[in-house]
Protein backbone atom coordinates (compact mmCIF):
# COMPACT_ATOMS: atom_id res chain seq x y z
CA UNK A 1 0.00 0.00 0.00
CA UNK A 2 1.27 3.46 -0.90
CA UNK A 3 2.51 5.15 2.28
CA UNK A 4 1.70 8.53 0.71
CA UNK A 5 -1.47 8.05 -1.37
CA UNK A 6 -2.25 10.69 -3.96
CA UNK A 7 -5.32 11.60 -5.98
CA UNK A 8 -4.99 12.14 -9.72
CA UNK A 9 -6.93 15.24 -10.74
CA UNK A 10 -7.78 15.35 -14.44
CA UNK A 11 -7.30 18.64 -16.28
CA UNK A 12 -10.95 18.94 -17.22
CA UNK A 13 -10.67 22.32 -18.94
CA UNK A 14 -7.71 21.68 -21.24
CA UNK A 15 -9.82 21.89 -24.43
CA UNK A 16 -12.37 24.49 -23.26
CA UNK A 17 -12.31 27.26 -25.91
CA UNK A 18 -12.81 30.20 -23.55
CA UNK A 19 -9.48 31.56 -22.22
CA UNK A 20 -8.63 32.91 -18.79
CA UNK A 21 -9.34 36.62 -18.33
CA UNK A 22 -9.65 39.11 -15.49
CA UNK A 23 -11.50 42.37 -14.97
CA UNK A 24 -9.20 45.45 -15.06
CA UNK A 25 -11.02 46.88 -12.01
CA UNK A 26 -10.12 43.85 -9.89
CA UNK A 27 -7.56 45.37 -7.51
CA UNK A 28 -9.52 48.56 -6.81
CA UNK A 29 -12.83 46.81 -6.29
CA UNK A 30 -11.27 44.07 -4.15
CA UNK A 31 -9.82 46.65 -1.74
CA UNK A 32 -13.14 48.50 -1.57
CA UNK A 33 -15.24 45.36 -1.06
CA UNK A 34 -12.94 43.76 1.51
CA UNK A 35 -12.88 46.93 3.62
CA UNK A 36 -16.68 47.19 3.47
CA UNK A 37 -17.18 43.50 4.28
CA UNK A 38 -14.86 43.57 7.31
CA UNK A 39 -17.02 46.32 8.83
CA UNK A 40 -19.83 43.77 9.32
CA UNK A 41 -17.57 41.82 11.73
CA UNK A 42 -19.34 38.70 10.43
CA UNK A 43 -16.23 36.50 10.57
CA UNK A 44 -14.22 35.08 13.43
CA UNK A 45 -10.43 35.64 13.23
CA UNK A 46 -10.00 32.07 11.94
CA UNK A 47 -12.75 32.47 9.36
CA UNK A 48 -11.40 35.84 8.24
CA UNK A 49 -8.02 34.22 7.63
CA UNK A 50 -9.77 31.60 5.49
CA UNK A 51 -11.66 34.37 3.67
CA UNK A 52 -8.40 36.12 2.81
CA UNK A 53 -6.89 32.87 1.51
CA UNK A 54 -10.03 32.24 -0.53
CA UNK A 55 -9.86 35.66 -2.25
CA UNK A 56 -13.48 35.66 -3.53
CA UNK A 57 -12.99 38.94 -5.41
CA UNK A 58 -10.52 37.15 -7.70
CA UNK A 59 -13.18 34.61 -8.66
CA UNK A 60 -15.63 37.40 -9.44
CA UNK A 61 -13.07 39.34 -11.49
CA UNK A 62 -12.34 36.20 -13.53
CA UNK A 63 -16.05 35.43 -13.92
CA UNK A 64 -16.97 38.94 -15.15
CA UNK A 65 -13.89 40.18 -17.03
CA UNK A 66 -15.90 42.69 -19.09
CA UNK A 67 -18.30 43.93 -16.40
CA UNK A 68 -18.41 47.65 -15.60
CA UNK A 69 -16.97 48.58 -12.24
CA UNK A 70 -20.31 48.84 -10.43
CA UNK A 71 -21.50 45.43 -11.63
CA UNK A 72 -18.18 43.91 -10.59
CA UNK A 73 -18.74 45.40 -7.13
CA UNK A 74 -22.23 43.87 -7.01
CA UNK A 75 -20.78 40.51 -8.00
CA UNK A 76 -18.21 40.74 -5.19
CA UNK A 77 -20.90 41.65 -2.65
CA UNK A 78 -22.95 38.68 -3.84
CA UNK A 79 -19.99 36.32 -3.46
CA UNK A 80 -19.49 37.55 0.10
CA UNK A 81 -23.17 36.92 0.80
CA UNK A 82 -22.74 33.34 -0.44
CA UNK A 83 -19.75 32.90 1.85
CA UNK A 84 -21.49 34.14 4.99
CA UNK A 85 -24.60 32.07 4.26
CA UNK A 86 -22.34 29.04 3.94
CA UNK A 87 -20.39 29.95 7.06
CA UNK A 88 -23.52 30.39 9.18
CA UNK A 89 -25.42 27.34 7.93
CA UNK A 90 -22.87 24.63 7.09
CA UNK A 91 -23.04 23.01 10.53
CA UNK A 92 -26.64 23.84 11.46
CA UNK A 93 -29.73 21.65 11.38
CA UNK A 94 -32.66 22.19 9.04
CA UNK A 95 -34.76 24.31 11.40
CA UNK A 96 -32.01 26.80 12.26
CA UNK A 97 -30.95 26.99 8.61
CA UNK A 98 -34.56 27.72 7.61
CA UNK A 99 -34.70 30.58 10.14
CA UNK A 100 -31.54 32.11 8.65
CA UNK A 101 -32.80 31.66 5.10
CA UNK A 102 -36.06 33.41 6.01
CA UNK A 103 -34.07 36.37 7.38
CA UNK A 104 -32.12 36.66 4.13
CA UNK A 105 -35.26 36.43 2.00
CA UNK A 106 -37.00 39.09 4.07
CA UNK A 107 -34.02 41.40 3.69
CA UNK A 108 -33.93 40.92 -0.09
CA UNK A 109 -37.64 41.67 -0.43
CA UNK A 110 -37.41 44.68 1.91
CA UNK A 111 -34.04 46.29 1.14
CA UNK A 112 -35.01 49.66 2.64
CA UNK A 113 -36.34 48.26 5.92
CA UNK A 114 -34.12 48.60 9.01
CA UNK A 115 -33.24 45.16 10.32
CA UNK A 116 -34.39 44.19 13.83
CA UNK A 117 -32.05 44.76 16.76
CA UNK A 118 -30.06 41.62 17.60
CA UNK A 119 -30.86 39.84 14.34
CA UNK A 120 -28.32 37.52 12.69
CA UNK A 121 -25.87 39.62 10.62
CA UNK A 122 -26.97 37.80 7.46
CA UNK A 123 -30.01 40.08 7.26
CA UNK A 124 -28.04 43.30 7.11
CA UNK A 125 -25.43 41.91 4.72
CA UNK A 126 -28.19 40.77 2.35
CA UNK A 127 -30.07 44.06 2.70
CA UNK A 128 -27.07 46.24 1.88
CA UNK A 129 -26.10 44.03 -1.06
CA UNK A 130 -29.54 44.22 -2.66
CA UNK A 131 -30.14 47.91 -1.87
CA UNK A 132 -26.98 48.66 -3.86
CA UNK A 133 -27.69 46.19 -6.68
CA UNK A 134 -31.17 47.51 -7.51
CA UNK A 135 -29.76 50.98 -8.13
CA UNK A 136 -28.18 49.87 -11.42
CA UNK A 137 -29.65 46.44 -12.27
CA UNK A 138 -32.47 46.44 -14.79
CA UNK A 139 -35.78 44.98 -13.65
CA UNK A 140 -35.64 41.64 -15.57
CA UNK A 141 -32.25 40.84 -14.01
CA UNK A 142 -33.57 41.76 -10.57
CA UNK A 143 -36.51 39.40 -10.98
CA UNK A 144 -34.32 36.55 -12.22
CA UNK A 145 -31.85 37.05 -9.41
CA UNK A 146 -34.54 36.85 -6.75
CA UNK A 147 -35.96 33.74 -8.42
CA UNK A 148 -32.61 31.92 -8.62
CA UNK A 149 -31.28 33.06 -5.25
CA UNK A 150 -34.49 31.91 -3.55
CA UNK A 151 -34.03 28.49 -5.17
CA UNK A 152 -30.42 28.44 -3.93
CA UNK A 153 -31.52 29.21 -0.36
CA UNK A 154 -34.16 26.47 -0.45
CA UNK A 155 -31.45 24.05 -1.63
CA UNK A 156 -29.26 25.10 1.32
CA UNK A 157 -32.11 24.14 3.68
CA UNK A 158 -32.48 20.78 1.92
CA UNK A 159 -28.74 20.18 2.31
CA UNK A 160 -29.01 20.98 6.04
CA UNK A 161 -31.82 18.43 6.40
CA UNK A 162 -29.72 15.81 4.60
CA UNK A 163 -26.84 16.54 6.97
CA UNK A 164 -29.08 16.40 10.03
CA UNK A 165 -30.59 13.06 8.98
CA UNK A 166 -27.32 11.65 7.57
CA UNK A 167 -29.23 11.12 4.33
CA UNK A 168 -27.25 10.05 1.26
CA UNK A 169 -28.67 10.68 -2.19
CA UNK A 170 -28.39 8.81 -5.47
CA UNK A 171 -26.22 10.43 -8.13
CA UNK A 172 -29.25 11.83 -9.96
CA UNK A 173 -30.87 13.18 -6.78
CA UNK A 174 -27.56 14.60 -5.61
CA UNK A 175 -27.09 16.46 -8.90
CA UNK A 176 -30.60 17.93 -8.66
CA UNK A 177 -29.78 19.36 -5.24
CA UNK A 178 -26.19 20.34 -6.08
CA UNK A 179 -27.29 22.40 -9.06
CA UNK A 180 -28.95 24.55 -6.40
CA UNK A 181 -26.38 24.57 -3.61
CA UNK A 182 -23.45 25.37 -5.92
CA UNK A 183 -24.95 28.87 -6.24
CA UNK A 184 -24.08 29.36 -9.90
CA UNK A 185 -27.48 30.36 -11.26
CA UNK A 186 -27.88 33.46 -9.04
CA UNK A 187 -24.52 34.62 -10.43
CA UNK A 188 -25.73 34.59 -14.03
CA UNK A 189 -28.10 37.62 -13.71
CA UNK A 190 -25.00 39.76 -13.08
CA UNK A 191 -24.31 39.39 -16.82
CA UNK A 192 -27.68 40.83 -17.78
CA UNK A 193 -27.87 43.71 -15.31
CA UNK A 194 -27.38 46.14 -18.19
CA UNK A 195 -29.32 44.13 -20.77
CA UNK A 196 -32.95 43.79 -21.84
CA UNK A 197 -33.36 40.10 -22.64
CA UNK A 198 -37.07 39.16 -22.93
CA UNK A 199 -38.45 36.23 -20.96
CA UNK A 200 -39.19 34.30 -24.16
CA UNK A 201 -35.45 34.34 -24.87
CA UNK A 202 -34.21 33.77 -21.35
CA UNK A 203 -36.55 30.80 -20.84
CA UNK A 204 -36.04 29.31 -24.30
CA UNK A 205 -35.21 25.59 -23.79
CA UNK A 206 -31.84 25.91 -25.53
CA UNK A 207 -30.77 28.88 -23.38
CA UNK A 208 -32.01 27.15 -20.21
CA UNK A 209 -30.03 24.02 -21.12
CA UNK A 210 -26.85 26.06 -21.66
CA UNK A 211 -27.23 27.57 -18.19
CA UNK A 212 -27.69 24.05 -16.80
CA UNK A 213 -24.51 22.89 -18.55
CA UNK A 214 -22.48 25.81 -17.19
CA UNK A 215 -23.80 25.06 -13.71
CA UNK A 216 -22.86 21.38 -14.01
CA UNK A 217 -19.34 22.13 -15.26
CA UNK A 218 -18.79 24.40 -12.25
CA UNK A 219 -20.13 21.90 -9.73
CA UNK A 220 -18.18 18.94 -11.17
CA UNK A 221 -14.89 20.83 -11.03
CA UNK A 222 -15.70 22.22 -7.59
CA UNK A 223 -16.53 18.79 -6.16
CA UNK A 224 -13.46 17.17 -7.71
CA UNK A 225 -11.14 19.81 -6.27
CA UNK A 226 -12.82 20.13 -2.88
CA UNK A 227 -13.19 16.39 -2.23
CA UNK A 228 -9.79 15.92 -0.58
CA UNK A 229 -10.33 18.73 1.90
CA UNK A 230 -13.90 17.63 2.62
CA UNK A 231 -13.09 13.95 3.15
CA UNK A 232 -10.41 14.97 5.66
CA UNK A 233 -12.80 17.01 7.82
CA UNK A 234 -15.81 14.75 7.39
CA UNK A 235 -18.07 16.91 5.22
CA UNK A 236 -17.77 14.87 2.02
CA UNK A 237 -21.35 13.53 1.95
CA UNK A 238 -22.46 16.58 -0.07
CA UNK A 239 -19.93 15.93 -2.83
CA UNK A 240 -20.21 14.26 -6.24
CA UNK A 241 -17.11 12.09 -5.74
CA UNK A 242 -18.30 10.47 -2.51
CA UNK A 243 -21.79 10.06 -4.02
CA UNK A 244 -20.35 8.26 -7.06
CA UNK A 245 -18.13 6.12 -4.84
CA UNK A 246 -21.12 5.04 -2.74
CA UNK A 247 -23.57 4.31 -5.56
CA UNK A 248 -21.18 2.70 -8.04
CA UNK A 249 -18.81 1.07 -5.54
CA UNK A 250 -15.76 2.86 -6.91
CA UNK A 251 -12.51 3.93 -5.27
CA UNK A 252 -11.41 7.58 -5.29
CA UNK A 253 -9.40 7.34 -8.50
CA UNK A 254 -12.20 5.64 -10.43
CA UNK A 255 -14.77 8.12 -9.12
CA UNK A 256 -12.53 11.01 -10.21
CA UNK A 257 -12.26 9.43 -13.67
CA UNK A 258 -16.06 9.04 -13.78
CA UNK A 259 -16.47 12.73 -12.92
CA UNK A 260 -13.93 13.80 -15.56
CA UNK A 261 -15.81 11.76 -18.20
CA UNK A 262 -19.10 13.31 -17.10
CA UNK A 263 -17.46 16.76 -17.35
CA UNK A 264 -16.41 16.03 -20.96
CA UNK A 265 -19.98 14.96 -21.81
CA UNK A 266 -21.40 18.19 -20.37
CA UNK A 267 -18.83 20.25 -22.30
CA UNK A 268 -20.02 18.58 -25.51
CA UNK A 269 -23.66 19.33 -24.61
CA UNK A 270 -22.76 22.99 -24.16
CA UNK A 271 -20.82 23.30 -27.43
CA UNK A 272 -23.55 21.45 -29.35
CA UNK A 273 -26.20 23.62 -27.68
CA UNK A 274 -24.56 26.84 -28.87
CA UNK A 275 -25.17 25.74 -32.46
CA UNK A 276 -28.90 25.41 -31.73
CA UNK A 277 -29.49 28.89 -30.30
CA UNK A 278 -32.32 30.56 -32.26
CA UNK A 279 -32.17 34.08 -33.64
CA UNK A 280 -34.42 36.78 -32.22
CA UNK A 281 -33.17 39.63 -34.39
CA UNK A 282 -29.89 41.62 -34.36
CA UNK A 283 -30.52 43.77 -31.27
CA UNK A 284 -31.47 40.77 -29.11
CA UNK A 285 -28.92 38.37 -30.62
CA UNK A 286 -25.96 40.55 -29.66
CA UNK A 287 -27.12 40.57 -26.03
CA UNK A 288 -27.74 36.83 -26.07
CA UNK A 289 -24.23 36.20 -27.39
CA UNK A 290 -22.76 38.31 -24.58
CA UNK A 291 -24.86 36.45 -22.01
CA UNK A 292 -23.91 33.01 -23.38
CA UNK A 293 -20.22 33.98 -23.51
CA UNK A 294 -20.60 34.80 -19.82
CA UNK A 295 -22.09 31.37 -19.12
CA UNK A 296 -19.18 29.79 -20.98
CA UNK A 297 -16.57 31.82 -19.13
CA UNK A 298 -17.83 30.99 -15.61
CA UNK A 299 -16.49 27.39 -15.58
CA UNK A 300 -13.11 28.67 -16.77
CA UNK A 301 -13.08 31.33 -14.05
CA UNK A 302 -13.97 28.81 -11.35
CA UNK A 303 -11.30 26.37 -12.55
CA UNK A 304 -8.59 29.05 -12.55
CA UNK A 305 -9.60 30.41 -9.15
CA UNK A 306 -9.43 26.99 -7.48
CA UNK A 307 -5.73 26.73 -8.36
CA UNK A 308 -4.80 30.40 -7.93
CA UNK A 309 -6.09 30.74 -4.37
CA UNK A 310 -5.56 28.69 -1.21
CA UNK A 311 -9.18 27.55 -0.79
CA UNK A 312 -8.60 23.87 -1.61
CA UNK A 313 -4.88 23.32 -2.09
CA UNK A 314 -3.18 25.72 0.34
CA UNK A 315 -0.07 27.17 -1.24
CA UNK A 316 0.35 24.18 -3.58
CA UNK A 317 -2.27 25.13 -6.19
CA UNK A 318 0.14 25.98 -9.04
CA UNK A 319 2.21 22.85 -8.33
CA UNK A 320 -0.87 20.60 -8.31
CA UNK A 321 -2.11 22.22 -11.50
CA UNK A 322 1.16 21.10 -13.13
CA UNK A 323 1.56 17.61 -11.62
CA UNK A 324 -2.20 16.82 -11.35
CA UNK A 325 -1.37 14.90 -8.15
CA UNK A 326 -3.02 15.79 -4.82
CA UNK A 327 -1.62 14.22 -1.63
CA UNK A 328 -4.53 12.53 0.18
CA UNK A 329 -5.08 14.31 3.47
CA UNK A 330 -5.47 12.19 6.63
CA UNK A 331 -8.87 12.07 8.30
CA UNK A 332 -9.14 14.64 11.08
CA UNK A 333 -10.14 13.49 14.55
CA UNK A 334 -13.91 13.96 14.45
CA UNK A 335 -14.57 13.11 18.08
CA UNK A 336 -15.84 15.92 20.29
CA UNK A 337 -13.15 17.46 22.44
Amino acid sequence: MDAHPRIYLSDTMTSWPWPRAINPHFEDVKAEVDASFYEFKALSPKTREAYDRCDPARLVARAYPNAPREHLRIGCDLMNLFLVVDEHTDSENGAVTKEMVDIVLDALHNPHKIRPEGECILGEIARQFWARAIQTARLPSQRRFLETFTAYLHAVVAEALDREQDHRRSIDDYLKLRRGTIGAKPCFPIFEMGMDIPDEVFYDPVVVELAECSTELILIDNDMMSYNKEQAIGTENHNLISTVMLELGLDIGSAMAWAAHFHAEVQKRFIDGLAKVPSWGPSIDVQVKEYLDGLANWPRANHCWCYETQRYFGTRGPEIQQTRLVPLLPKANRKAA
